[in-house]
């Protein structure tokens, strides 16, 4: 059974030799070893309130370009610097890409880490670890799609926490994907299912709820231009439309469902719990009025919906707000790659300039103020960050190739100092010139935002104490 425990010098790395002490010596008075097993099983992962209540996680599938963000090189070869001139912003030290203009006008509302780096230099490894702090058990190249035996995500964990911990669930969901799970919309001769998002070895039942927003057809990037409200249903998992539920359509999706038992009895008994589990979360949050009233983009001003962009991500991320607001606990929001490139540039250098730098300046930016606005930022950790950057040596088309060595990651909200510029790279933004930190070193920080101790244990499917995160928090991103 799943529990978290607390941390302390360890014997087999689960229980303290004081604690062994005393269960000892409390078996005489009716407290036997068991009992005190069972009472940290019970115990809650939380050691302080924390600043955070809330996350908002921006993915940035592909890899943004450091050099075309956060980390520009005005003074290197002309193969290296890139095709956009720096800007100054209100960071002392931070040169950010003219095709960043809002976020340059308010960078003192967050901050920069600029040395962010990791081995995975494919894009499932590199989605796995930076959504989960944990390397993933395939090799680079070895695999595209996402496994049993995978970590839990951040939001997985922080779903598993809550449990734990007792609190109430809400009728919206604790832990949600949008605007579709990661490699769903993408164009390949099948569709994937790229690693991180979920919960892998902790069971189906901590499995994201993801909502599924369609493209009009192969050739189609809804990231890159208008999308109208007919497309924008954010279907829960593909069971309802949050508009056309009723009893009966409900009644008959449930016996759909019921046809999979002769495949779900060959699953093993808690396999078919957690996924049991899962079902039953989803029908009730499909019914949810809170939840149906959250994914009703439509609900929102006009002006609004223009400021946060009218396009997939930019209607996606406020349709997270509305979950956030509405009380959700950790929501993951995807740009993916529907042309199998987008922030991925080999080839597509272009469509940087054109659509990916000016979609996230507009949409990232909105959200910050938007939460500032509404009282919610410092309460709310907003991360934006990709799996990766890109080669300081262009190709011939501007394109730039994988580079995990070496990318930036945006954090603002939740205790994060305002203005704050952590880590230097080298002279080509190629290496860290102070230590880097990993992706284990960014899940440690969203916990000790949060206010769950980084350090404490999951018991695993082989009933192995794990930590939630081999990590340290980035201390100088906190205020």
């Amino acid at each position: 059974m799943l529990q978290i425990s607390t941390c302390g010098p360890r014997v087999c790395q689960s229980i303290s030799r004081r604690t062994l002490l005393q269960a000892g010596g409390a078996g005489l008075f009716g407290l036997t070893l068991p009992g005190l097993l069972r009472a940290e099983a019970n115990s809650a992962a939380v050691d302080s309130p924390g600043r955070a209540k809330r996350v908002l996680f921006l993915f940035m599938f592909g890899g943004p370009s450091q050099l075309e963000t956060f980390d520009l090189k005005p003074h290197a070869p002309d193969k290296i610097r890139g095709p956009y001139l720096p800007i100054a912003s209100r960071t002392p030290g931070l040169l950010i890409s003219e095709k960043l203009p809002r976020l340059a006008a308010m960078s003192d509302k967050f901050s920069i880490v600029r040395t962010i780096s990791h081995e995975y230099n494919d894009h499932s490894g590199g989605a796995h670890y930076m959504q989960t702090g944990h390397r993933w058990p395939i090799a680079p190249g070895g695999g595209f799609n996402a496994t049993p035996q995978d970590w839990p995500s951040f939001g997985s964990v922080c779903d598993y926490v809550d449990k734990q911990a007792g609190r109430p669930i809400a009728d919206v969901p604790r832990y949600a994907v949008l605007p579709n799970s990661l490699g769903y919309i993408q164009t390949y001769s099948s569709r994937l299912v790229r690693p991180g998002e979920y919960a892998g070895w902790l069971g189906r039942g901590f499995d994201p709820i993801t909502t599924v927003v369609d493209k009009r057809d192969a050739k189609d990037n809804p990231y890159f231009r208008p999308c109208v409200d007919d497309e924008l249903t954010y279907e829960l998992g593909g069971l309802v439309s949050p508009e056309a539920i009723t009893l009966d359509r409900l009644s008959r999706r449930r016996s759909l469902l019921e046809q999979f038992d002769e495949q779900r009895r060959e699953a093993d008994r808690s396999s078919l719990s957690a996924y049991d589990q899962f079902q039953q979360r989803a029908l009730a949050l499909v019914t949810s009025e809170r939840t149906r009233r959250a994914l009703d983009v439509r609900q929102e001003p006009a002006e609004v919906r223009d400021r946060y962009g009218r396009n997939l991500f930019g209607q996606s991320v406020l349709v997270a707000r509305r979950l956030l607001e509405a009380g959700s606990r950790f929501v993951t929001v995807h740009w993916d790659a529907p042309d199998g490139y987008s922030w991925d540039s080999h080839i597509n250098s272009k469509d940087v300039g054109d659509h990916l730098l000016p979609g996230m300046d507009k949409t990232v930016s909105a959200v910050i103020e938007d939460l500032e606005q509404r009282g919610m930022l410092d309460e709310t950790l907003v991360v934006s960050v990709g799996e990766m950057g890109r080669t300081p040596l262009a190709n011939a088309n501007w394109g730039r190739n994988h580079w995990s060595t070496l990318f930036p990651a945006l954090l603002a909200g939740g205790g994060i100092a305002k203005g704050g510029l952590v880590g230097e790279s080298d002279r080509n933004a190629e290496y860290a010139a102070t230590p880097p930190h990993s992706p284990d070193d960014v899940g440690a920080t969203i916990f000790e935002a949060l206010g769950i101790n980084p350090e404490h244990r999951v018991h695993d499917r082989q009933n192995r104490p794990v930590p939630i995160s081999e990590g340290q928090p980035i201390r100088a991103l906190f205020a």
